[in-house]
C-alpha cells in the first residue's frame, strides 16, 4: 500500500502544510484503506514547503509546494492510479538511495549523520526511530560497555561539540565523570543564539529521540541520574513532540 507523508515541521506548518495533512485526511476518511497517512519532520527543503512524499515500498516520490488541490490531484493520479505529476515532482528516491529530479543536488551534495532521520520518520513514533537502528546504541552502552569504555568510544569517534570551540566529546564526559559530586545532570542546550539558526528546532521536531538517547548514554557515561532540556517557548512543535518521545521511551522502559 502506498503511503503519502506530510512534512509537519515549523517550516512546512508555516507554509501551509496543515491544510494539506488536513484534505489528505479527510480524502482518506472517504476512501478507507486507499493509503496511508503520516508526518514526518523537516528534510531540508523549506523552500519548497509544503512537502508531500509518497512512498511505495522503498521507492520515494517528493512533491513541492502542494496545496490542498494539488493533494487532490496526487490521490487521484498518483496514488490511485500510478501516474506521478512530474510538474510536481521535487525529487525521487529508490530503494538504493538514488537521488534524482530538479532538486536532486540538494541531496546528492550532503552526507547526512545528526539529520539522518529528519525527513524521513515519523518523530511521534517510537517504532519508526527503532526500525532505523534507534535505542541500539544505548542498549550497548547500558548492557554491554562499562562507563569508561563508552568514554573512550567516544573520544576515538573524534566527536566535537557544534559550537564555535568545537570541545572534543570525550575529552568533556571524561571530565564530568572524574568530578566528585552526590548528583550529577546531563543538560541539553536546545536554544539557538544566533539569530535564523533553526538547528536545534529542526531535530527536536523532526527526530527527538535521537537527543534522548544521547543524553541517556552521556548520562551512563558520567554517572548523571537526571537530564534537563532546555528549549524556548517559541519553539511549541519541539517541546510537544519531546513530551510524547519522553512518554513513549519511559513506556518502553
Amino acid at each position: 500500500m502506498k503511503k503519502a507523508i506530510v512534512g509537519m515541521g515549523t517550516c512546512g506548518l508555516s507554509a501551509g502544510a496543515q491544510g494539506t495533512y488536513d484534505k489528505l485526511e479527510e480524502i482518506l476518511s472517504n476512501n478507507e484503506n486507499s493509503f496511508e497517512l503520516s508526518i514526518t519532520g523537516c528534510i531540508g527543503m523549506c523552500y519548497m514547503e509544503p512537502l508531500v512524499e509518497v512512498r511505495e515500498g522503498e521507492d520515494r516520490v517528493i512533491y513541492g509546494k502542494v496545496t490542498p488541490s494539488i493533494a487532490e490531484k496526487i490521490f487521484s493520479e498518483h496514488i490511485l492510479n500510478g501516474r506521478i505529476l512530474e510538474e510536481n515532482v521535487v525529487c525521487r528516491i529508490d530503494g538504493n538511495g538514488e537521488v534524482t529530479g530538479p532538486e536532486a543536488d540538494f541531496l546528492n551534495l550532503q552526507s547526512r549523520i545528526v539529520l539522518r532521520n529528519c525527513g524521513v520518520i515519523n518523530p511521534e513514533i517510537i517504532e519508526e526511530y527503532e526500525a532505523r537502528g534507534g535505542y541500539k546504541g544505548l542498549r550497548k552502552a547500558l548492557f554491554e560497555m562499562k562507563p569508561d569504555e563508552i568514554i573512550e568510544e567516544v573520544k576515538n569517534s573524534g566527536l566535537r561539540g557544534r559550537g564555535g570551540a568545537g570541545f572534543p566529546t570525550g575529552l568533556k564526559w571524561s571530565f564530568a565523570a572524574k568530578s566528585n559530586s552526590e548528583i550529577k545532570y546531563v543538560v541539553c542546550n536546545a536554544d539557538e543564539g544566533d539569530p535564523g539558526a533553526f538547528m536545534d528546532r529542526s531535530v527536536l521536531e523532526g527526530d527527538p529521540h535521537s537527543v534522548l538517547e544521547g543524553m541517556i548514554i552521556c548520562a551512563r557515561a558520567i554517572g548523571a541520574s537526571h537530564g534537563y532540556i532546555y528549549c524556548r517557548a517559541e519553539y511549541p512543535l519541539a517541546i510537544k513532540r519531546l513530551n510524547i518521545s519522553i512518554e513513549a521511551a519511559r513506556e518502553k522502559g
